[in-house]
């Protein structure tokens, strides 16, 4: 049985911020991932589109993401709209996660936020049966949310995931998009305070390095230990 995972980002990078070391570790078990950011991350103040583009691709060569798509909502226009939920339902139904992964709820920014709440809907709509929206239906089993916050939330993970192996990959990725992290001189200093920010939650289950995640379900675990199993 192939064990696939659909990740939604309201913009490039955050998806590398918030769970690049467990996208690259999932890759490696031979995991399907698809990346789908809801925006192009643009405009912003050192950014464009081919820029930004650029980015994301080398930043998913280094993870060893093959599938990535942007859906084409404006930056800081995501709003949870029927036909967004629609346009995400979509790519629900046709991709089949087992897995899917949305933007923690609680931000400051509206994009996250939206994002979020977004994606809860379109997995609600992903089953429906009399529907226009293409493909059939499907359900994932699980929702889980990552953080790629600009709050600093205080949250009690419902697990942590350990990327020990994989932090340097992350932060490989994360230093493809220039134009964010070293261009914007307001952000330098982000990725070393990503790279603290994995040591701390490694060092809360005893590993180099590791990333949260939250669950409002509760979670299963089996005997193989494997996050399909949740």
């Amino acid at each position: 049985m192939e064990h696939i995972a659909l990740v939604i980002a309201p913009h490039p990078d955050d998806a590398e911020i918030a769970m690049g070391g467990t996208i690259a570790a999932l890759i490696s078990q031979g995991v399907r991932i698809v990346v789908l950011d809801l925006t192009d991350g643009e405009p912003t103040p050192f950014g464009s589109p081919e820029i930004r583009a650029r980015e994301t691709r080398e930043a998913s060569q280094v993870l060893g993401i093959v599938e990535r798509r942007t859906l084409g909502i404006k930056n800081r226009e995501i709003f949870d709209t029927v036909d967004n939920r629609n346009a995400i339902a979509a790519v629900i139904r046709e991709v089949r996660p087992t897995l899917l992964f949305a933007p923690y709820w609680e931000d400051a920014h509206p994009d996250h936020v939206q994002a979020s709440a977004l994606v809860d809907a379109a997995r609600f709509y992903s089953k429906f049966v009399k529907s226009e929206i293409p493909h059939e239906p499907w359900y994932p089993k699980k929702q889980l949310y990552f953080f790629s916050t600009h709050l600093k939330v205080r949250v009690s993970p419902s697990f942590i995931f350990d990327i020990s192996p994989f932090i340097e990959q992350k932060i490989t990725a994360l230093n493809a998009y220039r134009s964010q992290f070293y261009d914007n001189t307001k952000n330098i200093g982000r990725i070393s305070e990503i790279r603290r920010e994995a040591l701390y939650w490694g060092d809360q289950i005893g590993v180099a390095a590791g990333e949260p995640f939250v669950s409002r379900e509760a979670l299963r675990l089996d005997q193989s230990g494997s996050i399909f199993s949740l």
